[in-house]
């Protein structure tokens, strides 16, 4: 089974916790030796997920929207970015150098493309930018890939 993963970032720390749990309690219920997690592995419910699938047996592969990604992310998360790349069984990229909402859009495209079912951290509402979740999710169910929302009730962003 091919998950993937789209999700807001910048929770707070009460969300966040929230959140963790329920990207475990999902991860649980897919056999180890099928899944394979596929992320963007930004900062956030992307990277979350792809350690909560890594230490569930399951393997991963990354979707790296643009050449630059890396140094638009936070720089207090280079260190799991470069740790969880090194632990990725394979990386794809969208050949585009700057890392753009048109580039996250792309390589959300690609990450849609790749998987059965796309779980999505999502508060339900419209993008704050183009190529946000909601875009995301918008793309996935046109696209006929299905959607499993993880919002805890109550949270906001």
């Amino acid at each position: 089974m091919r998950v993937g993963i789209t999700g807001h970032r910048g929770l707070s720390p009460e969300v966040e916790e929230q959140v963790r749990e329920m990207l475990s309690e999902a991860v649980r219920g897919y056999d180890p030796s099928e899944l394979v997690a596929v992320s963007c592995i930004a900062d956030g419910p992307d990277s979350w997920f792809a350690e909560t699938a890594l230490a569930h047996g399951g393997r991963l592969e990354i979707v790296v929207p643009a050449t630059e990604y890396r140094v638009s992310l936070p720089e207090w998360h280079h260190t799991t970015y470069d740790k969880l790349m090194r632990q990725a069984a394979d990386v794809h990229g969208t050949g585009m150098a700057e890392s753009t909402s048109e580039a996250h859009q792309a390589g959300s495209e690609i990450l849609v493309g790749l998987v059965d079912e796309l779980l999505a951290v999502w508060d339900g509402k419209p993008a704050r930018g183009y190529g946000g979740t909601a875009d995301v999710v918008d793309y996935a169910e046109r696209t006929g890939v299905p959607v499993r929302v993880l919002w805890p009730e109550g949270a906001t962003r």
